[in-house]
């Protein structure tokens, strides 16, 4: 026994650095603390966009220790210092997560106190917070109080689960399979035909609707199709609409979709998973009308609420369409069953292990309130107008006026294709890296794109990429013409 206990002492010994003490702590703390301030305070100087890969030597993992001093260096280097800087104003490409700090220290405090969000039984504090945001969002969306839904890691989660739903409430099996119809727009996120694919629905008709030029889905059109499906013999069952599409910004007739859809006994979807919470914006309210009529509406916190990444969100009318693929109960799992106070997320959500990510949304609502998130999204709003206007003066051409915040360019070359001339012109915005675009294709047009959403995206940051495009304009003509 003297052995024995001799033996866990010394082991004892080197593992309680994995618990290291208050005063090991603090500096631990200290250090992260002032890379943090630092790489915030520095971050207008920092370009948006590096191209190149990281020392993949420095990054391997070996058996021997570094200081955090070290570490903090190499993550800079390697890390933070390479490719998109998401962080920052000045990455207008994809929509950004902007990452406000109040949400970073709630991440802290989750991973700090570990709290387990599956389960009601094991945490009912923190499944208490995960529900209370999914409340709230219920009623800026006007949900009933008896939906369900879940906080998931992202966009792509949480339609899968809505998908889902749908394939279920409507028994989407076996040969039925190949006889069903989903309408949705040309315009609607890859990770919708991602969803179809692993919940096997790969071989339903997908039926892509036809756009009116504001890159809406023309009802007209949905209407003669559903019409025209049904006299061919087959099976209607669901219509996915957009409120901000990924290449235009554009937010689909929702309440005219929604009409659509009951006359049918279509399940209606939408995907709001950029453009949901500029429901919060008075300017835009009326472009929201109809989305109350959805049985199923996919939000992004990351994006919308400027959230770090890894937060998604799922509204669902009907429960036990969605309890019929997730609910389910192990011998385990025994003590957690009648404690039923309150919906657990692993009954609506593939999965079981869930982190505490509702706590980086509760905390900044609750330090900050509303007024600083409604004021950024008119912010915003007003800031992609005063772009558009300054690239008509550069002599760019634009897209129609946006709904939100995404909207698209490019510059009219005559002496060349303008397809040639914009890829080349991309080429260089990329190299200088000040500001990041990304691109796109609209109607087989190469177009660059702009998508305003970080909180950190200011008038500066605007007048910043002005400058810098026409510096490559200049470049880009050289090298052409």
């Amino acid at each position: 026994m003297n052995e024995l206990i001799s033996e866990i002492t010394a082991l004892q010994k080197i593992s309680q650095e994995l618990n290291p003490s208050f005063k090991e702590r603090e500096k631990l703390n200290q250090q992260v603390r002032e890379f943090a301030n630092n790489f915030i305070e520095n971050l207008d100087s920092y370009p948006a966009y590096v191209s190149g890969n990281p020392d993949f030597n420095k990054l391997t993992i070996h058996s021997i220790k570094k200081n955090l001093s070290e570490i903090l260096a190499t993550y800079n280097s390697e890390v933070v210092s390479k490719g998109i800087k998401p962080a920052s104003g000045k990455h207008l490409g994809y929509v950004p997560g902007g990452g406000i700090y109040t949400a970073a220290l709630a991440d802290f405090l989750a991973s700090v106190t570990n709290e387990y969000a599956g389960i009601y039984y094991a945490s009912p504090g923190a499944v208490a917070i995960e529900n209370e945001t999914l409340n709230w969002m219920k009623s800026i969306f006007g949900f009933p109080k008896s939906a369900v839904g879940n906080l998931t890691s992202g966009g792509s989660i949480a339609n899968l689960i809505a998908l889902t739903a749908a394939r279920d409430k409507h028994k989407i099996k076996n040969e039925k399979i190949q006889k069903s119809v989903l309408y949705l727009s040309p315009q609607a996120h890859h990770c919708i035909h991602k969803a179809l694919r692993i919940i096997g629905l790969e071989d339903l008709k997908i039926s892509k609707l036809d756009l009116d030029e504001f890159s809406k889905i023309d009802t007209g059109k949905l209407k003669e199709k559903i019409k025209q499906d049904i006299n061919k013999g087959f099976n209607p069952f669901m219509v996915i609409a957009t409120a901000g599409t990924t290449d235009t910004g554009a937010i689909d007739p929702l309440a005219a979709i929604g009409e659509i859809a009951k006359e049918n006994n279509l399940w209606y979807h939408i995907d709001a998973a950029y453009g949901g919470f500029f429901v919060l914006a008075e300017s835009k309210k009326q472009l929201f009308k109809g989305i109350e009529l959805a049985d199923s509406l996919v939000v992004d916190p990351h994006k919308g609420l400027f959230l770090p990444y890894g937060i998604g969100a799922v509204l669902i009318k009907d429960k036990e369409a969605v309890f019929h693929s997730h609910h389910y109960t192990a011998d385990y799992m025994q003590d957690a069953i009648s404690a039923d106070v309150q919906i657990n997320p692993s009954d609506v959500s593939p999965e079981l292990t869930k982190h505490f990510r509702g706590l980086r949304m509760w905390l900044p609502l609750q330090i900050h309130g509303l007024e600083p998130f409604k004021a950024s999204f008119e912010e915003k709003l007003l800031l992609t107008a005063y772009f558009r206007n300054k690239l008509v003066e550069l002599g760019f051409k634009v897209g129609p006026k946006p709904d939100l915040t995404i909207s698209y360019f490019w510059y009219p070359s005559e002496k060349i294709d303008e397809n040639t001339f914009n890829k080349k012109l991309v080429e260089f915005i990329h190299e200088n890296g000040d500001v990041f675009f990304s691109t796109t294709k609209i109607n087989q047009k190469f177009v660059i794109r702009m998508a305003i959403l970080s909180i950190r995206t200011k008038k500066d940051t605007i007048d910043t990429a002005i400058a810098m495009l026409q510096k490559c304009l200049i470049q880009t003509k050289k090298a052409l013409y």
